[in-house]
């Protein structure tokens, strides 16, 4: 098998992993997700042992996304019902071209080799040896980003519930700020809209990596979505459930006025 395929073409859950086969499922069903490639364990596994050959292959493979790229972790197993791996591996965003590439891929194979990693394996009951796919899509350079939820994950009521702030979406994730929240009837209607504090938002930078910028008083107190964009985001999750059933968890982001989808999953406690 192909050690480096096109996202769309990311089918086996063994070689992958389960964030790049749900993304590339996603676009064999139309949804909008940004262009990108999968990388398997093994080939991670030989660009991290600095295999002259694999290396080669991954800067011609992944050349038509030229940069910047962002750059996710895909673990074999880190989807499982008993074990999320949030916080564990790394994201590197803002990677500025191929050339720049196989560091990064080092970076991601280190983190999930970790020490901190692997005491968490072996806290869930995970003994054998990380196997470390890796996603690499273009870069976006969000206005608004955000998770959403198809159904409420604290009451488990049948409404979607939104979270987004200016810039991309690890502001959210992370909790750097308290995000606008939006709950959303599944037929669209506004049930609750709660503005939040947004100090700051995650920019990427010219030199490579993100930074955080303070944000301008008239957008800390400001609500980021238009109505346009909640009707597109609940489109987008019922969407989502067509093709992955009932419960699921979306990262989502909003560049020039258009809608890209980043990862869907399972509602869980926790993202990775």
């Amino acid at each position: 098998m192909n050690g480096v395929v096109a996202l769309e073409q990311a089918s086996e859950l063994a070689a992958f992993g389960a964030k790049a086969v749900s993304l590339g499922q996603a676009l064999r069903d139309g949804l909008p997700v940004p262009p990108g490639f999968a990388l398997s364990g093994a080939f991670v596994d030989a660009v991290a042992a600095a295999d002259d050959a694999a290396i080669v292959t991954l800067v011609q493979q992944v050349a038509p996304l030229a940069g910047p790229l962002a750059v996710r972790s895909s673990a074999i197993d880190e989807d499982g019902a008993a074990a999320s791996f949030a916080g564990q591996h790394q994201t590197l965003l803002n990677v500025l071209s191929v050339d720049d590439l196989a560091e990064a891929v080092r970076e991601i194979w280190w983190s999930a080799n970790s020490d901190a990693a692997i005491t968490y394996r072996k806290k869930v009951g995970l003994f054998s040896r990380p196997n470390v796919g890796v996603v690499v899509q273009k870069l976006l350079a969000p206005d608004t980003a955000g998770v959403l939820f198809t159904r409420n994950p604290i009451s488990g009521a049948d409404e979607r519930v939104i979270e987004a702030s200016w810039g991309l979406g690890e502001a959210v994730v992370a909790g750097l700020v308290i995000p606008d929240h939006v709950c959303l009837s599944r037929q669209g209607q506004v049930r609750e809209r709660r503005v939040g504090y947004k100090t700051v938002s995650i920019r990427p930078v010219a030199g490579g990596g993100t930074v955080e910028v303070e944000l301008p008083l008239e957008l800390v107190e400001r609500f980021c979505l238009e109505d346009s964009q909640l009707e597109a985001l609940n489109r987008l999750a019922g969407l989502c459930e067509e093709v992955f059933g009932p419960g699921r968890d979306l990262e989502w982001a909003f560049e020039r006025g258009t809608l890209h989808l980043l990862q869907c999953r399972a509602i869980t406690t926790a993202r990775t």
